[in-house]
């Protein structure tokens, strides 16, 4: 017997809706996934802005969830069109975008046949994730489905659990790996850089955390310093590896050349598992600002890879030394690396040399917000049979909500 849940994220900057598919054989299929990206919306703006992201959710929610529904074949026209505005009277007025596209979409299209209803209630810009949390409120109270309100952190944890069925040519068709507990999550992306602890699946404990920017987003910021687009953390690391590529290491030094610029790492040796990265983006506008104020000039292309290098040198290895300690401190078996910056290649590569434990890293694809991950999430706790549902009246959105 199958077992399906339509997923909902709405936590920063993409738009996420999916229909995700168990069956008994332990096998989970994705029949549809529809994905809105707002990255050109607030690119001229160097970062996201929640007003903005919240319209631009309601903008594509109802699009993007048709077209997920009619991939998983689930989307069927009703043959009497059903008055549901009494179900959709707590939307108000600020919400009126949202409820508008709403409105003909239940009234017009059936319930269609999932078991479940997931969506994202933090953390995340809260606006943003008021538009998901209110559309979940709406089909439930329309289709009478239950909602699984989830940690948008959990969702990058068990992600990274998925791997592809090679012997299939669908490339959306994966088994859930059991990894050997106990779990340390290596959480980082734009909004956050996190250690967590799981002892037993489901459970998790915060060991560590970012006192003050999250890695991407310091990766972010010294991507605009260089004048490069929002997001600018892939381009940082480009520029990274091309110096990397025209100055190896060498075979005295073990280490990566002779870069002329080196990067502080802040606590490194603090005696806990907390971050901070706003110490390497203030010496990388220092050095910037010697560089080119003097002579009043750009910064040269190879100064550009090189300082881009010692950046991301710094910033990897604070987060390669904390969490190998984790690792040792607790016994981990499994190391998880989850959130955008998983898709860092150096992250990768530096991780895989050096960790002795086994290593579970998402699918690039995967890495960035998605619906899947969120999906997933509601699956092992279905799975798990430790399942936590909510009416759909007592939905709220945190943005501060924490694992």
């Amino acid at each position: 017997m199958a077992m399906r849940i339509l997923a909902i994220e709405t936590s920063c900057d993409e738009t996420g809706v999916c229909i995700l598919e168990y069956t008994v054989t332990g096998v989970v299929s994705i029949l549809g996934n529809a994905l809105s990206s707002q990255i050109e919306i607030h690119a001229k703006y160097g970062g996201v802005f929640p007003t903005l992201a919240k319209r631009a959710h309601a903008e594509k929610m109802v699009p993007l969830l048709t077209q997920a529904l009619d991939e998983a074949y689930l989307l069927e026209v009703i043959e009497e069109p059903i008055d549901s505005k009494d179900k959709l009277d707590f939307l108000n007025e600020k919400e009126s975008q949202l409820k508008e596209q709403l409105s003909p979409f239940v009234s017009f299209y059936k319930k269609p046949d999932i078991d479940y209803i997931a969506v994202t209630i933090g953390p995340g810009l809260e606006p943003a994730l008021w538009v998901g949390v209110n559309t979940a409120r709406a089909l439930s109270s329309v289709w009478n489905i239950p909602v699984i309100p989830i940690n948008h952190m959990e969702g990058h944890v068990v992600t990274a659990m998925l791997s592809p069925v090679e012997s299939s040519s669908s490339s959306k068709v994966y088994k859930v790996e059991q990894p050997q507990l106990p779990i340390l999550s290596l959480l980082v992306s734009g909004g956050h850089t996190e250690l967590v602890l799981s002892e037993s699946f489901g459970k998790y404990q915060k060991i560590g955390q970012t006192r003050d920017d999250a890695v991407g987003e310091a990766f972010d910021k010294v991507a605009r310093m260089f004048g490069l687009p929002y997001p600018g953390g892939p381009a940082i690391s480009k520029l990274a590896k091309e110096y990397r590529e025209t100055n190896p290491p060498s075979a005295h030094s073990g280490g990566g050349g002779e870069n002329p610029f080196t990067m502080p790492r802040p606590m490194l040796h603090s005696g806990d598992y907390d971050f901070s990265f706003s110490g390497i983006k203030t010496a990388m506008l220092y050095t910037i600002r010697d560089l080119t104020s003097a002579n009043s000039r750009e910064l040269e292309i190879y100064e550009k890879q090189a300082l881009a290098c010692a950046f991301e040198d710094a910033a990897i290895e604070v987060l390669i030394k904390k969490t190998l300690k984790a690792v040792e401190e607790y016994g981990a078996q499994t190391l998880i690396i989850g959130g955008g910056v998983a898709s860092n290649t150096y992250l990768h590569s530096e991780l895989t040399k050096l960790a002795s434990v086994k290593l579970l890293f998402p699918e690039p694809w995967l890495a960035t917000d998605n619906a899947v991950m969120i999906g997933m999430a509601a699956m092992t706790q279905v799975i798990s049979e430790n399942i936590t549902t909510r009416e759909a009246e007592t939905l709220k959105a945190d943005g501060n909500l924490s694992l």
